[in-house]
């Protein structure tokens, strides 16, 4: 018989795998290019490369892409060779070429050496895990700006999407360079970033990941961003704060990627062990998501939210904070309901029920344990009374057991079971003693919006 610890353990683990299982079952068939710099494939590389294994096993398609530049400049210096950066951007003259080339070269064949690594005891044993890595970028000179020639410094013209696709459809690992070649044999010094990103376009990635070197992405007060719309990326990339080179560079190409097709982009610390399975696997993950899509929206509900709402207000319900509902009554009720989805998931509700006399009642509102004190209550609160205001409503009630202090400090005034509707009144229910209370809203302005 376990131990208590023990059964913990396992009652833990058993909750990640249920929690994993929708994501496992949503990403399986989806193709994820996946970028990290040369500081990656360090002492540490062999725990990124059991979590690759896994993404492969579970059936995602992965393209990698590898950086280089750690290794370049080490190969440079052994050479006494000049290390020149114009605009963020290295000058590839002919001896840079050498040892960018040296570098690559070595450090793509470690990496297909560790993923090849079948040993037992490993996420990676008996993952034959096969490798497909080759001219795939086809690349042209980035040329003379502003009066600097950048010599072997390339741009990327275009991916044999195709080719790609073919070794993906076959089961491999597609490993990519920051080398591209010209038609005409040249070789090119390319950025891994760009490489990624333009991988991530061309072969219509369901999510572009860059794994950072810099810790997380934090506002103003130190707080990590999860996530960011496309819009708030773009007004952080103008804004007056003041973003660390590389930061700009990574949202650049996040915006880049999710302004031509990539679904979403991921910024996840690489220092973090298993962190990327840690924002790929659970709801918040640990990084910084930017999407042009909705990860989180207010909106009315339809049909298809009534599981997610009976899922919410279930456990509220059984401990006596909320009055029951059927499933039957909730799918006749559900236009009178605002919901919160967040990835798919319903984390708050609230409904308005109108009566005559210009007055409505607010009911059900309820926020996901582990999204309260988050400022979702006040959302809901403050949609439920704008849908009120646009709907010629005037007084909005609301009737409580424990929540009245939370509701007084958002306007509401205590008032009698005579002030209610005479119809409300009827259906009362005077075991629960709900305590009545009352908000006055005010009529929408002009524009919409509550003045």
């Amino acid at each position: 018989m376990p131990d208590k610890q023990t059964r913990n353990k396992q009652d833990t683990f058993v909750e990640s795998i249920r929690l994993a299982a929708p994501y496992i079952t949503a990403h399986r068939g989806s193709t994820f290019v996946l970028m990290f710099g040369g500081e990656a494939v360090d002492e540490q590389f062999e725990r990124l490369v059991h979590d690759i294994a896994l993404l492969h096993t579970f059936g995602i398609r992965l393209v990698l892409v590898h950086g280089a530049r750690p290794q370049i400049e080490q190969r440079l210096k052994l050479r006494k060779a000049e290390i020149r950066y114009v605009n963020g951007l290295r000058v590839t003259d002919d001896e840079a070429l050498t040892s960018v080339k040296d570098a690559v070269g070595s450090l793509r064949v470690e990496i297909e050496a560790q993923l090849s690594m079948s040993l037992v005891n490993t996420p990676t044993a008996n993952a034959r895990i096969g490798v497909a890595s080759g001219n795939f970028v086809i690349a042209k000179p980035l040329g003379v700006r502003d009066g600097v020639d950048y010599c072997h410094t390339g741009d990327v013209r275009r991916l044999d999407a195709e080719g790609i696709h073919q070794q993906l459809d076959a089961g491999r690992i597609v490993l990519l360079s920051p080398l591209g070649y010209s038609p005409t044999g040249e070789v090119f010094n390319l950025s891994a970033e760009e490489v990624a990103t333009a991988a991530a376009i061309a072969l219509h990635a369901e999510k572009l990941i860059l794994l950072t070197n810099g810790g997380n992405l934090r506002d103003g007060r130190r707080r990590l961003i999860r996530q960011m719309s496309l819009l708030e990326a773009e007004q952080l990339l103008r804004s007056r704060r003041k973003l660390d080179a590389d930061w700009a560079r990574h949202i650049n190409h996040a915006v880049d990627g999710c302004r031509r097709g990539v679904r979403r982009t991921h910024l996840i610390d690489r220092h973090n062990d298993g962190g990327l399975l840690k924002e790929l696997f659970t709801r918040d993950g640990i990084g910084t998501l930017i999407t042009a899509e909705t990860y989180e929206g207010l909106r009315i509900a339809g049909i298809d939210d009534v599981g997610g709402i009976l899922q919410l207000i279930t456990p509220l319900e059984e401990s006596g904070v909320l009055v029951r509902r059927s499933r039957e009554m909730l799918e006749m009720e559900i236009n009178h309901f605002m919901v919160i989805e967040r990835d798919g998931m319903i984390v708050a509700c609230a409904a308005l029920y109108p009566y005559r006399g210009h007055i409505a009642e607010l009911s059900c509102l309820a926020v996901h344990p582990d999204y309260q004190a988050q400022g979702r209550g006040n959302q809901l609160l403050q949609a439920i009374e704008r849908r009120a205001a646009s709907n010629g409503i005037k007084r909005l009630f609301i009737l409580t057991t424990r929540t009245a202090h939370w509701f007084r400090e958002r306007g509401f005034r205590s008032a009698e079971l005579s002030d209610l509707p005479v119809k409300r009144r009827s259906l009362y229910n005077y075991q629960r003693k709900s305590k009545v209370l009352i908000k006055m809203i005010e009529a929408p302005a002009a524009d919409g919006q509550i003045r």
